[in-house]
């Protein structure tokens, strides 16, 4: 039995309105065109999430909304502000409070998000790209076991790894 987890970097935000609260940023039309991709790219790979973590940040909501369009049976995103811009052990409490789930999305913020990433992997993907976990990045890890509190860093079998601009398409 393995368990897999995807996490998702909220694709690229607007940071066209000074006035506007961070939380509150969307995305910006590059984000827009790229969450798609990534949607589409998870669904051609056979990744399809049992459930959904998202930060309530505006930016994660648009990316997982996007990305949910392209899978057949997306989950609805359990909302946690708790997930927004949080730290790596964070993200893993998050994660290890899950049950009974073959395959977790997580969608929140760098460098939290980046960092968690870097630790889990056994062995971290060859691309040039992975160390700075731009927008829109998305890797998917294999864990043995059925118990999402077994999670640690150096125990995640790299799956897959990719970026919008690895993707056919502009954005």
């Amino acid at each position: 039995m393995s368990r897999t987890l995807i996490l998702i970097r909220h694709a690229k935000s607007d940071w066209g309105d000074a006035g506007l609260a961070d939380h509150e940023r969307p995305l910006n039309d590059r984000g827009r065109r790229s969450a798609p991709r990534i949607g589409h790219w998870l669904a051609e790979g056979g990744y399809h999430p049992d459930m959904a973590m998202v930060s309530s940040a505006r930016r994660t909501q648009d990316t997982w909304d996007r990305i949910a369009r392209e899978l057949t049976d997306a989950p609805a995103p359990i909302l946690s502000h708790g997930l927004y811009n949080a730290a790596p052990a964070d993200l893993l409490t998050a994660i290890r409070s899950v049950e009974g789930v073959g395959t977790l999305a997580i969608v929140a913020h760098n460098p939290g998000i980046g960092s968690l990433a870097w630790s889990l992997c056994d062995s971290p993907p060859q691309h040039p790209k992975f160390g700075l976990y731009p927008t829109g990045a998305t890797l998917v890890l294999r864990f043995r076991g059925k118990d999402w509190r077994d999670t640690a860093p150096g125990r995640g079998e790299v799956v897959a790894f990719v970026t919008p601009r690895d993707l056919p398409g502009r954005g």
